[in-house]
């Protein structure tokens, strides 16, 4: 045998499929993307081993942490298979936001992992700036975050998110629903479309039914199916955080995974019931589409989608027309969805015939 078939290998990261230029490229690019959601507190500077937040320098005095995080769920696939990467970063931000916002906690600061089989630096800037995109619009900083390479572990061009959130709240100003009480209003704000829940059942309705999703909507001529179905989840804290600090709010719900159902019941205290009227706002046309090409039950609808409503809030009901009026003055589409009565924990949501394209009156019930 010849010198050349003696001499071994020489192995590198690289040859196994990890780019460490790669990495060190994507992390230059993003730097100025994550500058720009400076805020006080937080210089937003990337290229360290942690992140710093002064909650001092952010006007708190003497505050407690609330920690959320999140993913986008099988959304992701959308966005890789119809190269929808600019947006879905909004996604990621929203689905921790809104959790903080719930709880009464301004969000200060965010970290995101992306995780790849081998990286596409521009796909994952464009998913970066759809991120910093969100935390613009939350008011909170990008201060770091992981980009895994990972060959054999994701299929060619797929990716994974994930994302960590912390807000604030002054010591006894959260909102824990302690005060929620029977004859307070359910207010609802518009939804923009899915949000980030039920995307599984989207895509096998899509599968199934053999959808053209770069074709327009049968529901909206002047856009693309993808669009309609991938549009960002909305991004309701700057409406909200006057609001709670001014203490008109008691409690609100995020409506994500298990819908209006189960998602109301997790700031009632026992013996509160929350009741829904399905006929209190309009169904929105996507939501209509889906429950049509599935032929989906009202049940199963209130259980899997928002059904139009993005987060649920509950006020007393003399301030229910002030709180109307001032998040409708800061842009959001508000409903009177429903109200809050003396009885076993839980949720009903109910509608008529003409309610949800049911064919009778219906209801459906979710208690503990």
């Amino acid at each position: 045998m010849n010198a050349k078939h003696n001499s071994p290998e020489s192995y590198s990261y690289e040859k196994a499929g990890v780019s460490i230029a790669a990495g060190n490229a994507l992390v230059k690019a993003i730097a100025p993307l994550a500058r720009a959601t400076a805020r006080p507190g937080a210089d937003a500077d990337l290229g360290g081993f942690g992140g710093f937040f002064d909650l001092k320098a952010a006007g708190y005095s003497d505050p407690l942490l609330v920690a959320a995080n999140d993913g986008v769920g099988t959304k992701v696939k959308l966005a890789i298979d119809y190269d929808r990467h600019d947006r879905i970063g909004i996604d990621l931000v929203a689905m921790c936001v809104n959790d903080l916002i719930v709880q009464g906690a301004e969000p200060l600061f965010f970290l995101d992992y992306f995780a790849t089989g081998k990286l596409d630096g521009g796909v994952a800037e464009r998913v970066v700036a759809g991120i910093a995109e969100g935390c613009k619009i939350a008011g909170c900083a990008l201060i770091g975050g992981e980009t895994a390479e990972m060959p054999g572990m994701y299929a060619d061009g797929d990716y994974d998110l994930a994302g960590f959130c912390v807000g604030a709240v002054e010591r006894g100003e959260a909102l824990t629903g302690d005060g929620v009480a029977a004859g307070d209003v359910i207010l609802g704000l518009a939804s923009s479309g899915v949000h980030s829940n039920g995307y599984s059942l989207v895509r096998k309705l899509a599968a199934d039914k053999g959808w053209k999703l770069d074709r327009p909507a049968p529901f909206d001529q002047d856009r693309l199916l993808v669009d309609a179905l991938i549009e960002p989840t909305k991004i309701y804290v700057k409406s909200l955080l006057p609001l709670v600090r001014g203490g008109k709010i008691k409690a609100m719900a995020h409506i994500t995974g298990g819908g209006l159902l189960e998602n109301i019941p997790r700031v009632l205290g026992d013996g509160l019931h929350a009741h829904v009227e399905a006929g209190n706002w309009p169904q929105p046309r996507l939501m209509a589409f889906l429950q049509a090409q599935g032929n989906i039950e009202p049940a199963e609808m209130a259980r899997t989608f928002n059904c139009g409503i993005g987060m649920a809030i509950l006020v007393a009901q003399d301030v229910a027309e002030e709180v109307e009026a001032a998040l409708a003055e800061a842009g959001e589409t508000v409903h009177r969805i429903g109200r809050i009565e003396a009885s076993e924990k839980g949720c009903t949501v109910s509608g008529s015939a003409d309610d949800w394209s049911a064919m009778v009156a219906w209801s459906a019930t979710h208690n503990g």
